[in-house]
């Protein structure tokens, strides 16, 4: 029963709930009064407006109230319904209509409503004004602000005493403002003094002030007070009281102290104002003033000031009003001529207001033996005089005893008081220019001559300083030089480590650096791989380079350097043995130190990069080892190391006598060689001359012969002629001839033909290879023979004479003999 209870969902008037049906993602509002019973599948939710979301919660969570306003209040609405759709959920079940998305609307009072899934409802009361207050409104939709205008609710302010009544019926309200031009983000003012109760029409909204109020207090003025409106584009107004004071929507009031009125300042004859004209204007009595003049008004100029926007007012520290000081008979007071420099004196009795665009007061020390000389036996004399020494020439001093005496930045009234600076309401709070004390120092001069010049500091050789002034700018002397500082410029301290080893605990402060062929001791305890303690007693010797305000990066540069290698020389020691490293204690520091040295055996040394600091050269003084049992075999090891070596190294000389007397013969043999090998050369030299030599005699000869042979040819063709005739009759002789030794011929075939035939019969006999060697040996010579003969016909050709019997014999059986074998 008690679950069936739980979920039936029962509202009251006035009260409705969001049902979300987890099967479709629906969210359905019901409006009371009703009564319903949910599914399993229906879960209550209520809409976040933070975060956009719908949470589940418990159904009398769900269960939500009207949003209400009653009158003189107004409802916000986000979101509200599109027109044509229904404006609010009716009682019972309403689905979702379509909604306007980032809208607003202001809908005023009396009246309630339930919310659609997704709405956002705010009630803000009626804003209601009194005279001397405003609301600052903003346009957030300029179309609805033009479209609703007419619909906000205005109720004009009264000129009648007590509090305004209720708000009347928009409708029947008959003085609405003009509508102005309107435009999204543009700001508004609603003054208490036109508009006693407002509720603003959808379009426009109500800022809040930081504090979360919607209605503001603008200021009210009584007569000597004034106010300062600042507005965004850096222009000011300043207001004078009796007075009401709206801003405008761009401006906002000038506070000091939580205030936003203030008093304006009261002169009289020997009190003054020091004005630097910031904006060029005309005076009341016409005199036209330019940006950047300076005035001093006095009491007998203007009894009470008001500032304006051209003005600023020059302050000494944190007073604004300079005070006459007064100058009794029989004293007087030192002024200097800040244009002239010239220091005039001033005698009482007088009241002195000196015009600070001019003068300023100045005060002569007097030393010891002045004192002495001008006020014998006077010890208060001396002792003011002490006291203003150690106060400095640019502090004011009050006439109080020496032990009370402290430096005053203010000025004195009349009376010799100091006057106090003003605060809150009495505070001035228009433009100023603030100018420290110390800016003003170098117009106050002093007549003591040991303080008359600038310090000096000497920098000496190998040193340098940072020079730091109060505006950020910094400067480092190299010496030697020396330098003048500036009123504001100091020396920027630097601190060191001392003793042995370095520590941060023991440290002394100093403002010369030095820079060039700087040494730095340090003793540097490690562990061996081993797990043997070593100390180190190092020296570096240390220097600066690159830009020089760099040096000073650094504060402390020394335990900088010396922290720094600590931590590598420990970790290099960590890898070698006791025996290696005791073995290679120096060279191993150097190389990690130094760094390895390079071809030329010059090391690169360390740079730092955050100060300039190179370290050079580093000196290994001493290197201990802290178990003396280890130590001791540390030595015996070195002892019996050093006869072996010793031994080695005799055996290394035997070893090299060796090596060089077989050198020596290498030499010998080598040279010997050498002279033989050139010995050749130089034959081979000369046979290929006398083969040059002689191949041009050939050369010679052949051209000579090919002319000789020229002149035969053309003698042969003459011989060629006459031969042909004797040709002719030698023919006809031999053909007789012919014929008869052709019988004769005839008859010796016949002979030879049997002479033959006995030869092969005795030639069956012979071996075949015989015949063919007896063959080719007479081939060869046939050729040979042949070859000789054709030399000359070759040389005419131009050709060898292998190539010319060679191109005779082809395809004939002695082509075989000229195949070399």
């Amino acid at each position: 029963m008690a679950e069936g209870r739980e979920r039936d969902l029962v509202l009251a008037p006035n009260e409705y709930a969001y049902i979300l049906d987890e099967t479709k993602g629906n969210v359905v509002a019901y409006v009371g009064p009703h009564k319903t019973s949910m599914a399993n599948t229906d879960r209550p939710v209520v809409y976040d407006p933070q975060t956009r979301r719908y949470r589940r919660s418990s159904l009398e969570e769900a269960i939500t109230s009207f949003p209400f306003a009653e009158e003189g209040w107004y409802i916000v609405l986000e979101d509200p319904a599109r027109p044509g759709d229904e404006e609010h959920p009716k009682a019972g079940p309403n689905s979702l209509p379509r909604l306007t998305p980032g809208r607003k609307v202001n809908l005023p009072g009396p009246t309630t409503f339930p919310l659609w899934p997704g709405q956002v409802a705010r009630v803000v009361e009626g804003h209601q004004l009194r005279s001397n207050q405003y609301l600052l409104v903003k346009v957030y939709n300029e179309e609805a602000a033009r479209e609703n205008w007419n619909r906000a609710v205005i109720k004009p302010q009264r000129a009648v005493s007590g509090e305004s009544t209720a708000p009347a019926n928009p409708s029947a309200e008959p003085d609405l403002p003009e509508l102005p031009a309107l435009t999204t983000g543009q700001l508004l003012i609603v003054r208490g003094t036109e508009v006693s109760f407002y509720i603003p029409p959808t379009g426009i909204e109500v800022v809040a002030d930081p504090s979360g109020s919607h209605v503001r207090s603008a200021v009210t003025l009584e007569r000597l007070e004034y106010c300062i409106l600042l507005d965004e584009n850096g222009s000011k107004r300043f207001i004078q009281g009796p007075a009401v004071v709206f801003p405008e929507p761009t401006e906002t009031f000038v506070e000091r102290a939580a205030q936003r009125k203030f008093r304006a300042i009261e002169l009289n004859e020997i009190s003054g104002l020091y004005i630097k004209v910031i904006a060029p204007y005309t005076d009341e009595r016409g005199v036209e003033r330019a940006a950047g003049d300076e005035l001093f008004i006095t009491g007998r100029d203007q009894m009470i000031y008001y500032p304006r926007p051209e003005h600023a007012i020059i302050k000494y520290g944190e007073q604004e009003v300079h005070y006459a000081v007064a100058i009794p008979a029989g004293e007087g007071r030192y002024v200097l001529d800040r244009i002239s420099g010239e220091i005039r004196l001033h005698r009482g009795p007088a009241m002195l207001l000196p015009d600070p665009r001019r003068e300023v007061i100045v005060r002569r020390i007097l030393d010891a033996e002045t004192c002495a000389l001008l006020f014998p036996d006077n010890p208060a004399v001396l002792e003011h005089n002490r006291a203003l020494a150690a106060l400095g020439g640019d502090q004011e001093c009050e006439a109080a005893p020496a032990a009370d005496r402290t430096p005053k930045r203010t000025g004195v009234n009349l009376l010799g008081k100091r006057a106090e600076p003003r605060d809150g309401a009495a505070a001035f709070a228009g433009d100023g220019f603030v100018r420290r004390p110390g800016f003003t120092a170098p117009r106050t001069l002093t007549l003591d001559t040991r303080l008359d010049g600038a310090v000096a500091i000497e920098v000496w050789t190998g040193y340098a300083v940072l020079v730091v002034g109060r505006s950020g700018q910094r400067q480092v002397i190299v010496g030697p030089r020396t330098h003048l500082l500036e009123y504001d410029e100091t020396l920027e301290p630097v601190q060191l480590s001392t003793g042995t080893p370095k520590s941060a605990e023991r440290l002394t402060r100093t403002a010369y650096l030095r820079a060039l062929n700087n040494r730095v001791g340090d003793l540097v305890e490690a562990e061996t791989s081993d797990l043997c303690r070593v100390r180190l007693r190092l020296s570096y010797c240390v220097g600066f380079e690159g830009d020089p305000v760099q040096w000073f990066q650094v504060e402390n540069y020394v335990q900088f350097l010396c922290d720094h290698m600590r931590s590598l020389l420990r970790n290099v020691v960590k890898r070698h043995g006791i025996e290696a490293f005791h073995a290679r204690a120096i060279e191993i520091v150097r190389d990690t130190v130094l760094g390895p040295p390079t071809e030329a055996g010059r090391r690169a040394g360390r740079l730092f990069e955050e100060n300039g600091m190179r370290v050079f050269d580093v000196e290994v003084l001493d290197v201990e080892v802290g178990d003396e049992t280890i130590g001791k075999f540390l030595v015996s090891a070195q002892h019996t190391a050093v006869q072996q070596a010793i031994r080695i190294a005799q055996e290394e000389r035997q070893l090299e006598v060796a090596r060089r007397s077989e050198e020596i013969k290498r030499l010998i043999a080598s040279t010997q060689s050498e002279t033989i090998r050139l010995t050749l050369g130089l034959k081979v030299e000369e046979v290929r001359k006398q083969l040059e030599m002689n191949l041009a005699e050939i050369e010679s000869q052949a051209r000579a012969e090919e002319s000789r042979l020229s002149a035969t040819a053309a003698q042969q063709d003459a011989l060629s002629r006459i031969t042909d005739s004797e040709l002719s009759r030698e023919k006809s002789r031999q053909a007789v001839e012919l014929e008869f030794q052709r019988a004769q011929l005839e008859q010796r075939l016949q002979q030879l033909r049997a002479e033959v035939q006995s030869v092969v019969e005795r030639a069956q006999a012979v071996s075949p290879d015989l015949v063919a060697a007896l063959q080719a040996f007479s081939d060869r010579h046939l050729a040979a023979k042949v070859a000789e003969t054709m030399a000359p016909l070759a040389i005419l050709g131009g050709k060898s004479v292998a190539e010319v019997f060679g191109t005779l014999l082809k395809d004939t059986p002695l082509e075989t003999a000229l195949v070399p074998r």
